[in-house]
């Protein structure tokens, strides 16, 4: 089933109705005949949403919305009052008491179902967060997540639609927020961000809102804003369709100011979560295929890389190299000096070798003290000149040691690499598996250690890697 929703409301015949609607929509359904039994189902539930009666006899709605949001256990879980109340005063109260959305009856079904279509989508991205953080905290990665919400940029939309500039001033006056108010090319061309936009639904012509947007949603630089569209009275068919369509909310003609900046801020404050997920994931993404120690690619990156490398050689018919670089006697700076200088000399080596590398190249460190790098587009002549540019680059280079206390300054420390260099001239009468084209490279930098260290070794191929 798609959800599991309580239903709180004393008189049965109501529940029993909306138990129908929402089971034909083949939503889980729960029942509670009051506010202490709905707080007792929900912490032991989770349901992922609740519509709430606001009048009943032990507990006033409002009560059970506070009780909800003060709850770590409920607090995430969005609640729809549903009441015969048409008043903007109760309105208002049931938003600033945590409801995500107030429902006078009679309402139409199709709206609803959208409506809770809608919070369920916002409510998905609320708890893969929470999910995120708690294990990142757990970790030790990351601090507990904050309740505060900085400023953010919120675009009116249509500059010569009815009650557009009254509305910029009124919300300006009643937010910490910029408010913009922008025409729709200004929007569409897209030169500033936006965190929030609110829109009329029949901007320049019947519908013209909802293509905008759907242009809104389509797009990288605003598909992850929010979006509220403005119906007119009685619009429920326009406002179905924009919820569908992905509108974060919906609010009537004509625009309670009160209401709206209420809105806003639950909305900037999810903004702000969605924001940080993506952000996470970026994060996460980052961490999976990086070095902590160096800050290069790591070892399952390389890997990837080097495929795409081949298949691009293979296709355009130009060379490539790939060398394998080893510290010489690394161990012995370990023994010797400690974990510490020896942190330092890797990451010295690291970005030795990015400064000494073109653009187009990767260098990631694939082992210990093991790096990789690949060369994409380049002649034998080109790489064995580039592995001999490492090498002396990291031969000149002087690490310095942390003194002992007491002891005097220890003189810097030499540190040299051997390289092991494959270079591929592409040929379509075979291939080579990537692994076989690695042991070449190991093979040519165990070479160059029995040489003596301190130098590259170069095996050609006349095969393209595979």
């Amino acid at each position: 089933m798609p959800g599991r929703i309580l239903v709180v409301d004393d008189v049965a015949t109501n529940r029993i109705i909306l138990k129908v609607k929402l089971t034909n929509a083949c939503y889980d359904v729960l029942q509670a005949g009051g506010g202490r039994e709905a707080l007792e189902i929900a912490r032991r539930e989770r349901p992922e949403l609740i519509l709430l009666d606001m009048a009943m006899p032990d507990m006033d709605g409002l009560d059970v919305c506070r009780a909800l949001r003060s709850d770590p256990a409920t607090a995430d879980i969005p609640v729809i009052v549903v009441t015969s109340h048409t008043e903007m005063d109760l309105k208002l109260a049931a938003l600033k008491a945590g409801a995500a959305e107030f429902l006078s009856k009679p309402f139409d079904e199709m709206e609803l179902l959208a409506r809770i279509r809608s919070l369920l989508r916002a409510r998905g991205v609320a708890a893969e967060l929470a999910l995120r953080d708690g294990t990142s905290q757990a970790l030790g990665f990351a601090e507990p997540a904050s309740s505060f919400t900085p400023a953010g940029r919120i675009c009116l939309v249509g500059a010569g639609h009815k009650g557009m500039q009254p509305l910029k001033q009124q919300l300006t006056d009643l937010t910490s927020d910029r408010i913009e108010l922008q025409s729709r090319e200004q929007v569409l061309s897209g030169e500033e961000q936006m965190d929030l936009f609110v829109v009329p639904a029949d901007l320049d012509w019947p519908g013209g809102g909802l293509l905008l947007l759907s242009e809104l949603r389509s797009r990288p630089a605003t598909r992850h804003a929010g979006i509220v569209i403005v119906t007119e009275p009685g619009s429920r068919q326009s406002a179905t369709m924009a919820l569908d369509l992905g509108a974060s909310d919906i609010v009537s003609m004509p625009i309670h100011a009160d209401e709206l900046v209420l809105r806003l801020r639950a909305m900037m404050q999810q903004k702000r979560q969605a924001d940080r997920l993506r952000s996470k994931v970026r994060d996460g993404l980052q961490m999976a295929v990086t070095d902590p120690l160096t800050g290069l690619f790591n070892r399952r990156y390389a890997m990837s890389h080097l495929s795409r490398i081949r298949e691009q050689a293979e296709t355009a018919e130009r060379a490539f190299a790939i060398m394998l670089i080893d510290l010489d006697h690394f161990k012995r700076v370990n023994d010797t000096h400690g974990h510490a200088t020896g942190d330092h000399v890797l990451k010295t080596v690291a970005e030795t070798l990015s400064a000494n590398l073109r653009n187009v190249d990767l260098i990631s460190r694939i082992g210990g003290e093991e790096f990789l790098a690949v060369l994409p587009n380049i002649s034998a002549a080109a790489a064995v000149n580039a592995a001999e540019r490492l090498r002396g680059a990291v031969a000149s280079q002087r690490f310095r040691v942390p003194a002992v206390d007491g002891a005097p300054k220890p003189a810097p420390l030499e540190q040299t690499i051997s390289i092991g260099l494959v270079v591929c001239q592409p040929d379509p009468r075979g291939r080579e598996r990537t692994s076989s084209l690695l042991d070449r490279a190991d093979k040519a930098l165990y070479a160059a250690k029995a040489e003596g260290r301190n130098r590259v070794n170069t095996h050609q191929t006349n095969r393209a890697a595979a």
